[in-house]
This record gives structure tokens, sequence and C-alpha cells, in this order.
């Protein structure tokens, strides 16, 4: 690797053990091994270079999410059972992604402040939900746009939502078929 690609492995690395707003240039330097020159020389400030790290760290959370929800999907499931083992499958994902996640909630709160991360978070919701609506719901890419808009947003609604709880406290994380019980409830 080079320094560029060094930098922004370092980057990561503090992205995951500091957070966003807490990592130094000095942090990068140090995580990276390239010199504090070398930030401005290959990404102009630290903010940029944190937000491509972060950028690049968001695509791999994501491909592995998607890894780790499309694994082992029974074809013939029903609707519910599909979405019971693909919750459990999330649940394992929050306990092995946590650090990207926290950061990523740190980010929600100064959004305004960094608008190129606002861009990609934005495109990155509009992907997503056409993801868990495949995932949740078995909608087929180019299937139904505006059912896949709608169930998508609620299934990443949901996915939010537990996860700021399960942040808080793993311990009283719904399992998948707690969830699917409560959904059953709700709509009874």
């Amino acid at each position: 690797m080079g320094n560029r690609e060094d930098l922004l492995a370092g980057a990561k690395r503090c992205l995951i053990e500091k957070g966003y707003s807490r990592t130094t240039a000095r942090d990068i330097a140090g995580a990276s091994g390239v010199s504090l020159a070398g930030i401005g020389y290959h990404f102009k400030s630290k903010e940029a270079l944190m937000n491509e790290a972060l950028i690049e760290a968001m695509q791999e959370w994501g491909d592995d999410l998607a890894a780790t929800l499309s694994a082992d999907v029974e074809p013939d499931a029903t609707p519910l059972e599909r979405f019971e083992a693909a919750w459990d499958r999330v649940l394992e994902s929050f306990a092995r992604l946590r650090p990207l996640w926290v950061t990523q909630f740190e980010l929600l709160g100064q959004i305004d402040h960094v608008p190129e991360v606002r861009e990609q978070l934005v495109h990155g919701i509009k992907e997503a939900r056409l993801g868990l609506a495949e995932l949740f719901a078995g909608i087929e890419p180019g299937g139904d746009p505006e059912r896949a808009r709608l169930t998508g947003a609620l299934y990443q609604a949901m996915l939010t939502g537990f996860l700021s709880q399960w942040l808080l406290d793993p311990d009283s994380a719904l399992s998948g078929h707690e969830v699917v019980t409560a959904l059953r409830l709700v709509t009874a």
C-alpha cells in the first residue's frame, strides 16, 4: 500500500477506535505510519480524509450487512419467517459492527456541518431501503417501486429504532421471534 491507502486505513481504524469528531490528525498519522504532511498532500485536510474514510467504511459495512442478511434465506419462507431469520442476523451484525454503528449515530448529530457525508448518507438511505424491501418483503429489484420505497422505509425506520435501543441496552434487544410476535400483536 502507498501513503494514501495507509492514511485511509489509519483513518478507518481511528473512526472505529475514537469516532469521527474525537479523531485528530496526529491520531491518523500515528495509526497509518504516515507523516502529518501526508494528510495535506493526499487529502488537503483531515476532514476530507475522514469523510473519505467514513464513506469507504460505510460501503464496507453495507456490503457486510448485505452478505449477512442474504445468507441462508429460504426461498419458500413466509414473509414473517423471512423477517424473523433476517432480524436475528441483523442483531448479530450490530454486535460485530458496533463501532461503525456508534460512529454513524455520532455523525447524525453533526450532519449539518458535513454536507459531503450527508450527501453520501442520503444516497445510501435510498439504496438501503430497496435492499431492505428485497430482503424482508421479497420485493425484487425492478418490481413495484412505490411498494419497495414504502416497505423499505418502514424496515429502515424499524432498524434504526431498534439499533438505537440496542446501542443503549443490548441485553434487552428483541430477537427476531420477539419482533415478529410484536408485529402480530400490533396488527391483530
